[in-house]
């Protein structure tokens, strides 16, 4: 890397700091801090809802893939995210944001202890806090190997430069540091996207190599179901991607409750969809045909270092490395906050009675060393992880797989036509999901990506299903709650609503929930 690229990437550092400082002005109480009370503007919330789904891992696990089998990483993975966040749109997006209107809440899992019982809320909270530790530590790694394959710079100060900054202006910023983030990221992200292609097509044929570059790729290459990738498991990512990108990824419920009313936060999820269907393609586009640029690479993973390096200038690859940083922060950052509300909201005033009993400033405390807490304990993780693998295994083996069993009850709890499923349905779901992807993780030799992700969540569904038909379990509360997420609250009612959780804030959200249900 040059003199000017170091330039770059240092002024994006002081500029990610300088975001954490000017947004703590806004942070006064902890509705500000997790969800900005409802105040970032629908457009910035879609925009923040696409980009908190990106990460370094993009430019390292899945530029491997579209090296070494082409166009089928667009159909599996974005497409299926931006099919299934356009469906979502119309039942889960309205639904979460007037959880908090109507509500007051701060953390998406706080409905769950009205909607089932306490038990389920706090089995699910643990186990998504579990997953989610795993995620963001192959994120760390992720990022720490683009910068040792630009830079040369030790794994472990990769981890911990990029560890250290984001803990700092997420502890100060809260959810609005984080979308000021992705927005920041959705315009390096352009700049540095348009300049990558645009200098392939300098190194090739011109804009014509978007339809000449295939006959120069192997023939294999433009199909959309090539390599790993099969059919089934292209329409299980579509399932599990579904939900866990409607609320099943705890940070994306967040930015449809920031949005300042539910039809506000549908125009959010349809703006995400939209981008999440075109801008990818156009960052693949480089990927797909970088063996015609930097071929016989037996790493795939440094196939997008390799690139950057052939065909930009000094500069332009201090910017696609701030990029990367970007991505990688903001969404750890994203998932930062949302773990932080659950623990904050609904795990620590269960275990630690005195965290009931404290003052706003002291949630907002605690909130804050809550989450300086959590990113150090990911990034341990990360520092004692073996980089070699680790991210294809979390990304496909763990995460998407067992992403199916913990979201499930969640989402489906959300809709008023499985109201009569209770906590047997949710807890069956759940442990009958992750027996299933235990078994073939560690039972089944080969299981293959098909079954490992599209099985749990198969038997998690149909378990929901099914033992909500045959045990129904009725609740006068659970009937309220999901009637009053019908329809947006009227301005009166809204602003009762904040009146109530601002100047009297309850000590957990589930605290919250009872009393809007008891009150109504």
């Amino acid at each position: 890397m040059a003199a000017l690229d170091w330039t770059v990437l240092g002024a994006y550092f002081l500029v990610m700091v300088g975001i954490g400082l000017w947004s703590r002005k806004r942070i006064h109480t902890i509705a500000d801090f997790f969800t900005a009370r409802g105040r970032i503007p629908w457009w910035l919330s879609g925009i923040s809802h696409h980009m908190s789904g990106y990460s370094a891992i993009m430019f390292v696990t899945f530029a491997a893939v579209a090296y070494d089998h082409g166009v089928t990483v667009y159909f599996w993975w974005p497409l299926t995210i931006g099919v299934g966040i356009g469906v979502g749109a119309f039942l889960f997006a309205a639904r979460w944001n007037r959880l908090r209107a109507r509500h007051g809440v701060n953390s998406p899992l706080a409905y769950l202890a009205v909607r089932y019982d306490l038990p389920t809320q706090q089995v699910l909270a643990y186990s998504g806090t579990a997953l989610k530790v795993v995620d963001i530590a192959a994120k760390w790694v992720a990022i720490a190997l683009l910068l040792q394959g630009f830079a040369d710079i030790p794994l472990v100060w990769g981890i911990t430069l990029t560890g250290a900054c984001t803990m700092l202006y997420m502890a100060f910023g809260g959810l609005w540091a984080d979308v000021l983030t992705d927005f920041g990221q959705f315009v390096i992200q352009a700049v540095a996207g348009f300049a990558m292609l645009f200098a392939l097509f300098a190194h090739l044929d011109g804009v014509a190599t978007l339809w000449t570059m295939w006959g120069d790729l192997p023939a294999d290459r433009g199909d959309p179901v090539n390599g790993p990738v099969t059919t089934g498991l292209i329409m299980a990512f579509l399932l599990v991607k579904t939900f866990e990108y409607n609320g099943g990824m705890w940070n994306l419920a967040q930015r449809y409750m920031a949005a300042p009313s539910g039809s506000r936060a549908r125009r959010s999820a349809l703006l995400s969809s939209f981008l999440w269907i075109v801008w990818p393609f156009i960052l693949f586009v480089p990927m797909i045909a970088a063996p015609l640029v930097v071929p016989g690479l037996d790493d795939g993973e440094r196939s997008y270092i390799m690139l950057a390096q052939e065909l930009l200038p000094a500069g332009l690859i201090g910017l696609l490395l701030a990029g990367f940083f970007s991505h990688t922060m903001a969404m750890v950052a994203s998932d930062s906050n949302v773990i932080t509300a659950v623990i904050t909201r609904d795990l620590a005033p269960v275990v630690v009675p005195r965290v009931r009993r404290l003052t706003e400033a002291g949630q907002l405390l605690f909130a804050r060393i809550t989450t300086v807490a959590f990113v150090t304990f990911s990034m341990t993780l990360a520092l004692l992880a073996d980089p070699d693998g680790f991210i294809m295994t979390v990304v496909v083996s763990i995460v998407a797989a067992t992403m199916g069993p913990i979201s499930i009850p969640l989402m489906l709890g959300l809709l008023p036509w499985f109201r009569r499923h209770g906590p047997r349905a949710a807890l069956v779901s759940w442990a009958g999901g992750l027996a299933v992807w235990a078994y073939l993780y560690w039972g089944v030799e080969d299981a293959g990506q098909t079954a490992s992700v599209g099985l749990p969540v198969l038997t998690s569904l149909t378990l929901y299903v099914v033992v909500g038909l045959v045990r129904p379990e009725g609740s006068t509360a659970r009937d309220a709650l999901l009637d009053s997420l019908d329809s947006d609250p009227s301005e009166a009612e809204r602003a009762e609503v904040e009146r109530r959780f601002v100047d009297h804030p309850p000590s957990s959200d589930g605290d919250a929930v009872s009393g809007t249900i008891a009150a109504r």
